[in-house]
């Protein structure tokens, strides 16, 4: 299906966004972040999913991979849908939504609209447990790929890296990302933006 759409913003509504691609307008339901970087008329790229369910379909756009990828991160949470993971989105970013997931942080999902505490917590046992996968993979992986990263691996290194790859990022461009990143000093949020910023390029 679509993997991104690249037009002329045709429309701004709350929580929808159009893109005029070649005369045909592709309505896509976003965040509040990703509209927040839109005006109409001007050019614009949105990383797009299309979601089917039982009993109707919908094509949501975000402003970045890393949008994107958590995006598909909530909705694979039992019991979250679109809606909700928009909500969250749309008040926390892709790298503080890995913080609330590593730091077990249940208020900053709530501040969503519509998620309760028992989802929130839910969403943050599903993530850390397999951010806690991901970590055992990803040091493995990071401390042995060519020397790309010492193996002498900090605590917030190796949770930098399992929260990148749980936004979908692969331990290659994971290592890649973290070179030059001052992992020693930088509190955990900013090296997961750095990297984040540096694969968007």
């Amino acid at each position: 299906m679509f993997y991104y759409l690249n037009g002329i913003v045709a429309e701004v509504q709350p929580n929808l966004a159009v893109i005029d691609c070649g005369g045909v307008g592709y309505a896509c339901a976003t965040t509040g972040h990703t509209l927040a970087g839109l005006k109409k008329g001007e050019k614009a790229k949105l990383y797009t999913h299309f979601h089917v369910a039982e009993n109707a379909f919908g094509l949501y756009g975000f402003g970045s991979p890393a949008e994107l990828g958590s995006f598909k991160l909530l909705i694979g949470v039992s019991g979250v849908g679109p809606k909700a993971a928009l909500a969250i989105l749309s008040v926390s970013t892709p790298e503080t939504l890995a913080m609330s997931v590593i730091t077990g942080d249940e208020k900053a999902l709530t501040a969503a609209p519509g998620i309760g505490k028992k989802i929130a917590q839910r969403i943050i046992l599903e993530l850390k447990d397999k951010m806690s996968k991901e970590s055992a993979a990803n040091g493995f992986a990071l401390g042995t790929g060519g020397g790309a990263v010492s193996a002498d691996l900090t605590n917030k290194t190796m949770e930098a890296a399992a929260a990148l790859s749980v936004l979908g990022y692969s331990s290659a461009e994971t290592a890649e990302a973290l070179k030059g990143v001052d992992t020693q000093s930088l509190p955990l949020e900013e090296i997961i933006r750095a990297c984040l910023k540096k694969m968007a390029r």
